[in-house]
């Protein structure tokens, strides 16, 4: 693949530009290259200083349409970030959270496969399926995987993630990466309930709402789970890792030592492509229990209000079938192991979490403590 960063003839297509990491890599493409970007979404509200950039073109369209599959698939990388990921939905919408979740990305990947594109697909780490507190890290192609029962529709998400997955991988002539996003969190993030959208967001956005509208943080069976957080910006920087590596067509020098006939140890350059594998991106050292998290959010609340914690509503103990419904199940640690995005990319995520959640509260009490308010009048009236 002969690409470049300043090759300003070369068009990115990101399906999911206006969405939460879409948003956040079409700018860091602006950017870092001279690349134009060719950007799919149903939403650009989070883009609309970007809607008449001279290097973008926008699509409101969605993979169900065939004829918007198969123009994706005419640039020659392709970012799929399109997804229902709304815990809520798994078990409300199952059947349309597998169909968007396998159904339309495999359609983009049989026109990739024909086009001979680049795929840089995301998936979930969710794929990792029902882990146990006791789990170690989860390596990707090492860890066996284990869901729930078929009446947990909880799982209608990762197992149509992972379906997708094998899929990509059994396409001939299919040129393409799987990305294992490890609870990115950063501006921008999901949704508020009742401002700008429905059901019950992911915990940061979930967290981050309720104490925007001074209610208690709801843990879940006791907010046990521990899960790894990851910087948003230190996704993006995977993604140009990735990019680079793939561009080049084959990543440089990873040294092993082994020994030759003479029983001498000798060392071994060899070249480790990026392409069909697939790649955890998180970050293990910001592992922390849901309880854990819930008390560094209220903590970090109240220095951005200058209020005393006291003040901060205590959380509030729910269990996972009285607050997300019937089918609910869940997995009790997911800690990544990142070894081979830093042995064959080079990359490793460096935020650490309370700047991870510094970042991301501040950005969310800024932006949504004045949209509450004016719903809350407009629905005084």
């Amino acid at each position: 693949m002969n690409l470049k960063f300043n090759d300003s003839s070369i068009t990115v297509a990101i399906v999911g530009c206006g969405g939460f990491i879409g948003c956040h890599l079409l700018d860091a493409i602006l950017a870092r290259t001279r690349w134009r970007v060719f950007g799919v979404d149903l939403d650009f509200y989070r883009i609309q200083h970007r809607l008449h950039d001279e290097r973008c073109e926008f699509m409101c369209a969605d993979l169900a349409d065939k004829s918007v599959v198969e123009r994706i698939a005419k640039y020659p990388v392709v970012v799929n970030l399109a997804a229902i990921c709304t815990p809520s939905r798994y078990m409300a919408e199952a059947p349309e959270v597998i169909r968007s979740n396998y159904d339309h990305p495999a359609a983009l990947a049989d026109a990739c496969a024909k086009s001979g594109s680049w795929l840089i697909h995301f998936s979930t780490s969710e794929v990792y399926g029902r882990t146990s507190a006791d789990s170690g890290m989860l390596v990707e192609d090492e860890t066996e995987l284990t869901f729930g029962p078929v009446t947990a529709s909880r799982w209608s998400y990762a197992t149509a993630k992972l379906l997708t997955e094998r899929y990509i991988a059994g396409l001939k002539n299919l040129k393409w990466t799987v990305v294992r996003p490890f609870n990115f969190v950063g501006p921008y993030m999901d949704f508020m309930p009742g401002v700008d959208g429905s059901g019950i967001p992911r915990v940061l956005a979930n967290f981050s709402s309720a104490l925007v509208r001074g209610e208690p943080l709801k843990l879940v069976n006791g907010g046990t789970a521990k899960r790894s957080f990851t910087s948003v910006f230190d996704a993006v920087d995977f993604m140009f890792a990735l990019f680079e590596a793939g561009l080049a067509g084959h990543l440089a020098g990873v040294v092993t030592n082994t020994a030759n006939a003479s029983g001498n140890v000798v060392e071994n350059v060899a070249e480790k492509s990026p392409f069909s594998q697939a790649f955890n991106v998180g970050n293990p050292d910001n592992e922390v229990t849901i309880a854990e998290l819930a008390y560094k959010m209220r903590k970090i609340f109240a220095e951005i209000k200058n209020v005393d914690i006291e003040t901060v509503p205590a959380p509030e103990m729910v269990s996972g079938v009285d607050y997300y419904g019937e089918g609910y199940d869940d997995s009790m640690r997911r800690l990544p192991s990142v070894e081979k995005a830093e042995l064959l990319l080079g990359f490793k995520a460096k935020t650490p979490i309370d700047v991870v959640l510094r970042e991301s509260l501040t950005w969310f009490v800024g932006h949504y403590s004045s949209l509450d308010e004016r719903r809350e009048t407009r629905d005084e009236r």
